[in-house]
């Protein structure tokens, strides 16, 4: 992944090359020297903001019943306190 930076007015003049350089990496983009936007692919963005299922999710998906899964025993996990 490569990140490219741009000032605002590179960008301005050629935002189809930045729209370019983000195919390959984010591109930073700088109001007076400092970093003010990023600019990236649908596709990159989407990975950045996706929503992890959760356990509750994943078991309420269609077909998860025909599934074969077994948990592997732990075996004893608590331990007795020692209150001496």
């Amino acid at each position: 992944m490569t990140i490219t930076t741009v000032s605002s007015r590179e960008f301005n003049q050629d935002a189809s090359g930045a729209k370019r350089a983000a195919s390959k990496g984010p591109v930073v983009i700088t109001d007076r020297g400092r970093p003010a936007h990023v600019l990236l692919t649908i596709e990159a963005y989407q990975k950045l903001t996706q929503k992890t299922a959760s356990i509750a999710d994943l078991l309420a998906m269609p077909g998860v019943a025909d599934i074969a899964f077994e948990a592997p025993r732990l075996g004893r996990i608590a331990r007795p306190a020692d209150l001496s």
